[in-house]
């Protein structure tokens, strides 16, 4: 057979063909620190780093959004930024960015 079945669309934010490196990279920053103070957020003691990381995922998120060309990353940078500011909301309960001093 000469044609090949593809059964999964390739994961690709740049859905208009284009290139994207600098919102990609946003992206992708956005979702890593989101993951990152989301998770973190769980631990009482780790209050401090969800709390900066959860920050920095809002910051990049936010500009994420601004510079967006794409559906795909705007849809991941939403998740990530949520997943950051839960993360900097929870990590502000337990104690703040400089640990209650």
């Amino acid at each position: 057979m000469a044609q090949t079945i593809r059964r999964f669309p390739a994961f690709t934010l740049n859905t208009d063909g284009h290139s994207h490196p600098r919102e990609n990279t946003l992206a992708a920053m956005t979702a890593l620190l989101g993951v990152l103070a989301f998770t973190t957020s769980f631990f009482h003691g780790l209050h401090v780093l969800s709390s900066w990381s959860g920050l920095a995922g809002i910051v990049t998120g936010l500009w994420g959004q601004f510079i967006s060309a794409t559906t795909a990353e705007r849809f991941v940078l939403v998740i990530a930024t949520v997943m950051s500011a839960f993360g900097f909301g929870i990590a502000l309960a337990h104690g703040g960015l400089f640990g209650g001093i």
